[in-house]
Parts: C-alpha cells; sequence; structure tokens
C-alpha cells in the first residue's frame, strides 16, 4: 500500500502534526507514504519522462517527520493549483506541444492521473479547504481513492463544524485584540482591527465574541457606517478609559458598497480580500473627527504553532483518515460533527456554503454577537 498526502491552499497551524500521524500510522502498518509538495501543483509538474522529480514528490518517514509537529505551517509547502483550471500560459513546458493551438483555460487532470498511476499510489489524502478538496473530490470520481481533511483559519468548509486551524487563529485574534487595547486606551482612540475570513464573518464574530470587542463587522450583514460611528462613539464614551475596539472582517462590505477585492483571480475563481478595515476607519475618523489605530492582523492569525485544540483535532483526522484507508474506504471527508468525530461523503463540501448563523448569533442592529440560545448548539457555534 502506497498513501500520498498533500496541503493545499492557506497554511495553517496543525498542518505539520497532522502530516506527521498519517505517517506514523501509516508506517506501523508497513505502507509506503509519498509527500506531495505544493499541493496540486505537484501532480501537475511532475515529469514522467524527468529523472529526479524530487521537487515535486518525496518520500517520508519516521525520521523526515519526527520533529515537524513542533512548528506551524507546512513542511510540504503549498499552493492555490488547480489541475482541472490551469491558464494555457501557466502550463508546464512538458506539457505543451509544439505547433498544438490551447484554450485560455486547459484541463491537465489527465496528466495528474497518469502521475498518481506511475507513482502507484493507491490513496491520496488531500488536506485543504473547499478549493482544494473539490479537486480531490474530482479525483475520486476519476477513480483515485480520497480521503480529504479539512483544514482552514475561517472555519468555512461546508459539512464540517471544525476545520484546522480555527482555534488557533481565534486564539491568536484574541490576544492581538487584548494587547492592542493598551495602545487604543493610551491614545483614547477608535481601534479598527481587520481579520481574514474571506466570505465566512466567524473569524470576526467569535473573536469579538471572546475578546469583548465593542462591534464587530461580518461578511454576512451589510453595514452603514454612518450608523456604525453613532454605535461605537456611545461605546468610546461609555468606556472609561475613552476607546473602543472593533473587528472587521476581510470580507465585509457596506449596504451601498461591494466587498473589497484586488489583483487577478487564482486558479478556483478567488480574489484577494483586504483593505475594508481601513476604509472602514478612515471613514470613522471623517465621521466622527478621532484619531483610529488600523491593525490589519491578517497572516499573524495562521502563523506559528498550534494551540492544544488544533494539536487535537490534527491528530484525530489524521488517525481516522488512516483508519478509512485501512477499511478500504474512498471519496470521505472526516469532520467533526456536533462535538462527536464522524466522515461524510467528500462530495457534501459542495452541496453548501458555511456561513455564520446570524439570527441565533448575530445582532444585525448594534453590529455586534448576541449569543443567547446555547443549549444544543454545536461547541464552535458554527
Amino acid at each position: 500500500m502506497r498513501i500520498a498526502v498533500l496541503t493545499g491552499g492557506g497554511d495553517v497551524p496543525g498542518l505539520n502534526p497532522c502530516i506527521k500521524q498519517i505517517v506514523n500510522r501509516a508506517m506501523d502498518n508497513g505502507y509506503d507514504v509519498l509527500g506531495i509538495r505544493r499541493g496540486w501543483a505537484g501532480l501537475l509538474e511532475y515529469n514522467l519522462d524527468a529523472e529526479d522529480n524530487s521537487n515535486y514528490v518525496i518520500p517520508l518517514d519516521r525520521e523526515k517527520v519526527r520533529r515537524i509537529d513542533r512548528s506551524g505551517g507546512t513542511f510540504l509547502h503549498t499552493s492555490r493549483t488547480n489541475p482541472s483550471k490551469v491558464k494555457s500560459k501557466n502550463m508546464p513546458a512538458f506539457l505543451v506541444q509544439e505547433g498544438e493551438t490551447y484554450p485560455e483555460v486547459v484541463d491537465c487532470t489527465d496528466h495528474v492521473l497518469k502521475v498518481v498511476e506511475h507513482l502507484k499510489i493507491d490513496a491520496l489524502i488531500p488536506i485543504g479547504g473547499d478549493d482544494t478538496l473539490s479537486y480531490g473530490e474530482r479525483m475520486h470520481h476519476e477513480g483515485v481513492r480520497v480521503i480529504g481533511i479539512p483544514k482552514t483559519m475561517d472555519n468555512d468548509v461546508y459539512g464540517t463544524d471544525y476545520c484546522i486551524g480555527f482555534s488557533t487563529a481565534v486564539t491568536r485574534s484574541v490576544e492581538f485584540i487584548h494587547n492592542l487595547r493598551t495602545s487604543a486606551g493610551s491614545h483614547e482612540r477608535i481601534a479598527v482591527v481587520e481579520l481574514f475570513g474571506r466570505n465566512s464573518g466567524e473569524t470576526s464574530l467569535i473573536a469579538a465574541y471572546l475578546a469583548g470587542a465593542d462591534r464587530a463587522l461580518i461578511s454576512e450583514v451589510p453595514f452603514d457606517v454612518n450608523k456604525l460611528a453613532d454605535l461605537i462613539m456611545k461605546d468610546k464614551k461609555a468606556n472609561p478609559s475613552n476607546y473602543a475596539v472593533l473587528t472587521v472582517s476581510e470580507g465585509a462590505h457596506p449596504i451601498d458598497g461591494q466587498v473589497l477585492e484586488s489583483g487577478e483571480a487564482d486558479a478556483y475563481g478567488h480574489r484577494k480580500l483586504g483593505g475594508i478595515g481601513k476604509e472602514v476607519g478612515d471613514a470613522l475618523q471623517r465621521l466622527t473627527g478621532q484619531h483610529i489605530i488600523y491593525q490589519q492582523v491578517a497572516y499573524l492569525m495562521r502563523s506559528g504553532a498550534p494551540d492544544s485544540l488544533d494539536l487535537m483535532v490534527a491528530f484525530n483526522y489524521a488517525q481516522m483518515a488512516m483508519g478509512l484507508i485501512e477499511r478500504g474506504e474512498s471519496g470521505r471527508l472526516v469532520c467533526l460533527q456536533r462535538g462527536v468525530y464522524s466522515d461524510v461523503p467528500i462530495a457534501t463540501l459542495s452541496q453548501g456554503k458555511k456561513r455564520v448563523n446570524v439570527p441565533e448569533l448575530y445582532d444585525i442592529d448594534s453590529y455586534r454577537p448576541r449569543i443567547r440560545h446555547i443549549f444544543g448548539m454545536p461547541m464552535f457555534l458554527t
């Protein structure tokens, strides 16, 4: 039996521990393990006619992974490559036939399947968000045995309550918000903290809830900046230290505006988000006359070593994935549902969008978390 593992999309704390557990259990079973480097790009860039492809695929054993769980990120590296949608200008040179005319976007899945066959991969474990895992679903339909593991600090993979990386991202955010209070209070300012989260406002909502931020803007609810200015000024005046704190999801947008995006769309059709916190801060300064501290937390949310919860989930997801492989399963996604470890068809992730439960968790009139009915809800309020 030969297992291959890859990590795609944004890095999060917990990926390395997950890889280590997969390798150790596979070695216990006498399996071979391959590490695919840079996500799906490793299979796309693998040249069947080249003598050395170690830049794309490496053998893994206990010694190679012995210490990787002590740090964050992914030692296999990552990318946002989608082999089914490769721009012709980005196709690997060895796949380009002289004199051949190619469409703007090329499906290179046939090549990826040949690489999987060439490497004698019996089962493939992609660790990623809904984009990375969606191509895993494609591979499953093409006949490759696939077991997916969900990771994303946004916690927005449909079909699971929890994704590797979310706890650490929220923990970091709460720490930064509390730390920022010293400057905001010292200078009597309004602190605007912009958080990663793409089109899910869960990081902003939960971080604001746990850190006791005054207001929180989330992706799911458009905001009125004039109304927000009135509310945040009331918060500032009510604070004995004369400051206020606002969290902003990078996917938030005003009632009469659009989500701020920049740059070229990636292979999954997503453009880069960010900057809405700066716009909100500038508008608040203009409307209130107050000085603003604007802090974009961004990559710091998913940097460094994982917390204990992400370690536990990463370890357990790895054990579950290997257990499913040992049972001969394919096309499954390991998950947590209402606090219980389980698995669902990998196709589940494309059956909906995971977003904040606004009626239960958010006050749309006051722009802040409103969490009252906890009984019966999953641990992470998703």
